[in-house]
């Protein structure tokens, strides 16, 4: 990547983290996102760790293209569900992966990030796009029909719901948990992520240890 368009993407994240701060006041959408995440953790979704999570989905990227999670072999997967109409959470936290990412070096080869939408009825491949090309180059957006994308969701054991709100687009919010989802090759769950919990230098190095065998 040259440094100009390393530059503007590090603008263009700039504005969206203040983006994040109006909506947020604007929508409520931070509650909504503990509401969610409280909801995520009283199933017991971490706690059941990789016996309960792993990686298993058939969607369309943001490209067209059909794919599984065999898609991208050899490579780790940080997975992170949520929608393009969502006022705080998501763009905070691909904002967040992106950091990350670029804070990996040639290592993010290595990673498959993917933004999984919970809401396939408004995020079309071509929306996606759109949306996950402000953030990084890597990102890949993956939708799909309503019942594929439930699928996936049960897979990761996410929740979501959908929420009558008069104020926002279309008349209505997703709420969902946020966790990022790191997941090996073979498509076992080895951890979660929060933006907010550590640093995206942190969240680089834990990938990087847990990618080459280290503990940290």
């Amino acid at each position: 990547m040259t440094s100009h368009n390393f530059n503007r993407l590090r603008f263009v994240r700039s504005i969206l983290w203040g983006m994040v701060v109006l909506a947020a006041l604007l929508f409520g959408g931070a509650y909504i996102f503990q509401a969610s995440d409280h909801k995520q953790m009283s199933s017991g979704a971490e706690g059941t760790g990789e016996a309960a999570i792993h990686s298993d989905f058939s969607l369309t990227d943001h490209q067209g293209n059909r794919v599984t999670e065999a898609s991208f072999p050899g490579r780790w997967q940080l997975v992170f569900f949520g929608f393009t109409h969502c006022p705080d959470v998501c763009p905070t936290t691909l904002a967040y992966m992106a950091d990350a990412l670029d804070r990996m070096g040639p290592e993010a080869d290595r990673v498959a990030p993917l933004f999984i939408t919970i809401d396939p009825v408004r995020d079309t491949p071509d929306v996606m796009a759109e949306y996950v090309g402000a953030f990084h180059p890597a990102l890949i957006g993956l939708t799909g029909s309503e019942k594929d994308v439930a699928a996936a969701a049960e897979a990761f054991r996410v929740y979501s719901e959908k929420l009558d709100d008069d104020t926002a687009p279309d008349g209505y919010l997703m709420a969902h948990s946020g966790h990022i989802y790191l997941m090996a090759p073979d498509g076992r769950y080895q951890t979660v992520f929060r933006e907010g919990d550590q640093s995206a230098e942190d969240m680089a190095i834990r990938v990087l240890a847990i990618m080459n065998g280290n503990t940290i």
